[in-house]
């Protein structure tokens, strides 16, 4: 039976892709694999939890074999071939077809209080603005202490480094899996400490001066 499910899910997602190659970014499904990797670090007291482009649920079963509570779930997917059959396999969850760059609009919480965002957007594929306003929603759930985690199948991050720079965050390589088809890497988004802040825009202002030779003030002219 989970063979059966697996084919029909790959069969739902290569029609997708067809369809919408941009949107959806890889011809199969993630695999259990990469599902694992970017939920080890997501404990039941990390609920709520927000998913993004959750699909046809691989990465939302592995939240669940984490202990997550279903009620603790909220599945945010775009496209809406993918709604019935999130709705008929996480009927405890809450699940919303829109554009997870309306998140900040959404007013989904009150307030900060969401301990994890899981996303399985391909971010690669979008406009640096739609990937800041994102990040920026989500971040405007996500409480102190909290994280955004994306996988990519790149070579590095995923957020390009003025975006986390302008949201005040930060990104560390968490894992990759080469039993992913194809191979992905993790990262762990999350806010910057207020000394490490510091410490950017000391160097930031360092590298701003250091570029005024002596000599080469034009300031009287």
């Amino acid at each position: 039976m989970r063979t059966d499910a697996a084919f029909s899910d790959f069969v739902h997602f290569f029609r997708s892709w067809i369809s919408n190659p941009l949107r959806v970014a890889s011809v199969t499904p993630s695999g259990e694999s990469l599902a694992r990797l970017i939920t080890k670090e997501i404990s039941p007291m990390d609920g709520p939890v927000i998913e993004l482009g959750p699909g046809t649920g691989v990465f939302t079963r592995a939240l669940l074999a984490r202990g997550v509570a279903p009620s603790d779930l909220t599945l945010i997917e775009y496209g809406p071939e993918f709604v019935p059959g999130l709705q008929r396999r996480f009927p405890e969850a809450r699940i919303l077809q829109m554009d997870a760059a309306k998140l900040a609009q959404a007013h989904l919480f009150d307030g900060d209080e969401v301990g994890a965002v899981i996303s399985g957007l391909p971010l690669l594929s979008m406009s640096p603005r739609k990937v800041t306003a994102i990040l920026g929603g989500a971040f405007a759930y996500i409480r102190q202490g909290g994280a955004f985690y994306q996988f990519t199948y790149g070579p590095r991050c995923p957020v390009p480094r003025p975006i986390l720079d302008r949201l005040g965050l930060k990104a560390v390589h968490i894992g990759h899996t080469v039993r992913n088809l194809p191979p992905a890497a993790v990262y762990r988004i999350s806010r910057r400490k207020p000394l490490e802040l510091v410490r950017e825009r000391s160097r930031e202002r360092s590298e701003a001066e250091a570029v005024v030779l002596p000599g080469n003030d034009n300031s009287a002219h």
